[in-house]
């Protein structure tokens, strides 16, 4: 099983490098990685496993936005979802931008 993101800001248009991301279970952090220059990380648990059950990944878009100088909402962005079938890859891309954000389950 693999968990990787995708960070795009629809502002630009333009993937969204340099984002930290967290990955939490149980308020713990398992996993943490830094958006590469096409707004991906591949896999934030190395060499480590996941069980079934909820997870959080967090998304540290401060200083992004700062980078941008543009005014936004959010400091930080935490999106709960759940696995449940760990033979899966689960992809969680963030859709970004000042002042609102979606996601979904990619493949």
């Amino acid at each position: 099983m693999s968990l990787s993101t995708h960070v795009l800001d629809l502002h630009s248009g333009q993937p969204a490098a340099n984002i930290p991301v967290t990955l939490m279970r149980d308020d713990q952090k398992i996993g943490h990685a830094v958006t590469d220059s096409d707004g991906r990380i591949s896999d934030l648990l190395g060499k480590g496993a996941l069980e079934s059950g909820q997870y959080q990944l967090n998304f540290d878009v401060a200083d992004y936005f700062a980078r941008q100088a543009s005014e936004t909402l959010y400091e930080t962005i935490p999106v709960k979802f759940v696995i449940r079938d760990t033979s899966r890859h689960y992809h969680i891309p963030l859709l970004l931008s000042p002042f609102g954000y979606s996601t979904y389950r990619g493949s």
